[in-house]
């Protein structure tokens, strides 16, 4: 039995995932992303039976590769939640630039895909969202974080702040990945931090 069908498929799923992310997903089409896979482009439906399903498992993938990212990291975290927020953050940073072009382009992607597409990844989403939910709740029962901040709003900004470096951040650039984190995660902790950190 040959591998052949399966490293197809991996082709073209990354493939899409780095043209969806660089061009836009309505911008992206099948012959494109059959050209940038060196298969014909009839041959996707062999995988997949439309645009929409092969953008469905890029996010899902994308989703799974955050969320186990964390989970990893978190796991090996100290106990105290000013820590855990740090380590947090660094995962996020890490799952974004260092696992290929899934996490970026769920990231990148997500919003601009076809309602049904974003309909079925909107619980994997929520889940791994109410994750920095819980993080920033751990912070305020111990008192680090102020009782009246909205933890959901904090949540939106920490995220906000973190995929925004998509935009800007390049790996051969002047400051390493360890850097943009220790940097993010101090702004972001006497963000939330009671008082403000003072």
């Amino acid at each position: 039995m040959t591998d052949e069908p399966l490293n197809g498929r991996i082709r073209i799923l990354d493939e899409a995932a780095r043209l969806f992310l660089s061009r836009g997903y309505a911008e992206t089409t099948l012959r494109d992303i059959a050209d940038a896979a060196g298969v014909k482009a009839g041959s996707i439906y062999y995988h997949f039976d439309s645009k929409e399903d092969l953008l469905g498992e890029i996010l899902d993938q994308g989703i799974s590769r955050i969320t186990t990212t964390l989970d990893e990291a978190l796991a090996q975290a100290p106990d105290d939640p000013a820590s855990r927020l740090e380590v947090a953050i660094g995962a996020h940073l890490s799952a974004l630039f260092e696992h290929g072009p899934y996490t970026a382009a769920h990231v990148g992607v997500f919003h601009g895909a076809p309602e049904s597409v974003r309909r079925a990844g909107v619980p994997a989403r929520d889940a791994y969202e109410k994750r920095w939910t819980d993080l920033i709740g751990e912070a305020a029962e111990v008192g680090l974080v102020d009782p009246a901040l909205d933890r959901n709003v904090a949540r939106v900004a920490l995220l906000g702040m973190m995929n925004a470096t998509l935009d800007w951040y390049r790996p051969d650039g002047p400051a390493g990945l360890d850097q943009v984190a220790e940097t993010m995660s101090g702004i972001g902790l006497r963000g939330l931090l009671a008082g403000g950190g003072a």
